[in-house]
């Protein structure tokens, strides 16, 4: 399904594109203005998300903000390679590996991060929409408003199981009474180590720091990387305000673009959405899909290295990435091997 989604947004960009325009703006893009703001960029969204995932965590075992960095790396590494955006599970596999901290409990920690960066594209979509005027929004605005029940449902049954976890198993386990017991077992001691991930819904200042680090992430640092794809294309909008507002309209597009399911490592997805985002500024489409593609190598070259350097200096091999992935994907029924 993943690759046929993917085969349906390549076709969306290619169909109306001439390629031999698409190579020579790649071609004649400055590539060291591209990568000079892009990696930088990049790497500092890989230590804010660290350092955020560090007040997740907290509750939970105290830990140093380095190995949240090098899990961070192999779960955008893996997200590239592998399908279904396991990387969400390798993630606090690799980090509950390293620091001994319980793997269900960190997951709560990854599902509750995803919750907020649903919000902050929500929110991003809407301010940048709102700047540039409500007749503008397009495809964007009617996608940001479907979003708005994803981001809250799941919020929402977050707070309850935080607030309420025994009646939340207590219901799950009567739930899951006609199942086989190996299996409800499994489901109902997993949600209650997972229930430990939410303890940064308690307030204080991790809610601050939460929120101050989803803020830089999304509003200052993310939007570096389009900028800089912007001005290499020499791409005009015609002012500094118009510009960011631009950035942050693709920064969003791409955001909604890659919770798509899709093949490993969003491609098509993601230039589709830089295409659709940049039509109503007026650029055409040879130069929306080049700044896509820059766009995407950038990204995809960037983390999938990090990731991998990261496997070498902590003597892990991509075999044993390969083999948690292939676990994650196994469900939990009686005869399969569950630890």
């Amino acid at each position: 399904m993943g690759l046929a989604i993917t085969a349906l947004f390549i076709w969306i960009v290619i169909r109306d594109v001439d390629f031999a325009l698409v190579v020579s703006a790649i071609r004649g893009a400055n590539w060291l203005l591209l990568m000079g703001l892009s990696v930088p960029s990049y790497l500092a969204i890989v230590q804010l998300r660290a350092m955020r995932w560090r007040h997740l965590t907290d509750p939970i075992q105290s830990i140093d903000v380095r190995p949240l960095f090098r899990a961070t790396a192999v779960g955008f590494m893996a997200n590239n390679i592998f399908p279904l955006r396991v990387g969400e599970v390798i993630r606090p596999w690799y980090l509950s590996r390293e620091v001994g901290a319980p793997s269900a409990a960190l997951f709560g920690t990854v599902i509750l991060e995803r919750v907020i960066d649903t919000i902050m594209v929500i929110a991003l979509a809407s301010i940048a929409i709102a700047l540039r005027g409500a007749g503008e929004g397009g495809i964007l605005a009617q996608v940001a408003i479907a979003l708005i029940p994803v981001a809250v449902a799941p919020l929402v049954g977050l707070v309850v199981l935080r607030a309420a976890p025994e009646l939340v198993i207590r219901i799950v386990g009567w739930l899951l009474r006609p199942f086989p017991a190996r299996f409800g077992n499994y489901l109902v001691d997993g949600l209650g180590r997972f229930g430990e991930g939410l303890g940064a819904l308690r307030g204080g200042a991790h809610l601050f720091w939460i929120a101050f680090h989803s803020i830089v992430v999304w509003f200052v640092v993310s939007p570096i990387p389009m900028l800089a794809g912007f001005w290499s294309l020499g791409i005009d909008f015609g002012s500094p305000f118009e510009t960011l507002v631009a950035a942050w309209i693709t920064l969003a597009a791409v955001g909604m673009a890659v919770a798509i399911p899709s093949a490993p490592g969003f491609f098509g997805t993601y230039h589709a959405a830089c295409k659709l985002a940049l039509e109503p500024f007026g650029v055409d489409p040879e130069t929306a899909v080049a700044l896509g593609t820059l766009l995407h190598g950038a990204f995809w070259v960037t983390l999938t290295l990090l990731g991998f350097a990261v496997l070498r200096s902590r003597h892990t091999s991509f075999g044993e990435l390969e083999k948690a992935a292939e676990e994650s994907e196994r469900p939990p029924f009686p005869g399969a091997n569950v630890q």
